[in-house]
């Protein structure tokens, strides 16, 4: 009997690529040689950019998505308070439905690559960064939960899949490597 060989890869998914393998009209994750048969661990939506999480472990998959959090750093427009960002915390009022709490913080903007292209920059409303923590992944949940509050998200990053994060691995967007389970979870 031919035993499974499971497969675990991170992906860093640059700015522009949709996280699946076909498409007629946009980059797909084919353009990066990745493994055969591996498939994304939940989705980064086309203007996302950041870690995402591949595998041919069915299970896990599934158990990943439900159980384990997932963090973006999140470029909004303004700076939002605390009681802004209590909202979020308790959960806010999305079109599908309620969203579960989760963890936030204003950060310091964090080390990262050059975007391409470029978010706009207006001279009369200043920027600044959350760190976003959840472990549930509804469509461009964290678009439309910043949006909710009155803090459009103008750059989003998937900074941290389980344990990996960003801070500790450094890959470049459009590489990937391999790594083992227990890295993971």
């Amino acid at each position: 009997m031919k035993e499974n060989i499971f497969e675990y890869i991170i992906f860093n998914k640059p700015f522009g690529v949709i996280s699946q393998f076909s498409s007629d009209t946009h980059k797909t994750l084919n353009s990066f040689n990745l493994p055969p048969k591996v498939y994304p661990v939940g989705r980064l939506d086309k203007d996302s950019e950041g870690l995402l999480l591949l595998s041919n472990d069915g299970k896990f998959i599934e158990d990943f998505l439900l159980h384990h959090e997932r963090s973006y750093w999140v470029q909004v427009d303004n700076i939002p308070t605390e009681s802004d960002l209590d909202k979020l915390r308790k959960g806010v009022m999305i079109k599908t439905g309620m969203t579960k709490p989760c963890q936030v913080q204003l950060i310091n903007e964090p080390q990262l690559w050059t975007r391409d292209p470029p978010i706009r920059q207006r001279k009369s409303i200043p920027t600044s960064w959350l760190e976003i923590t959840l472990k549930e992944g509804k469509n461009r949940q964290v678009r439309k939960m910043t949006a909710a509050i009155g803090f459009p998200t103008l750059r989003l990053v998937r900074c941290r899949v389980g344990k990996i994060s960003l801070s500790k691995i450094k890959i470049d967007p459009g590489k990937w490597i391999a790594i083992k389970k227990s890295e993971i979870i």
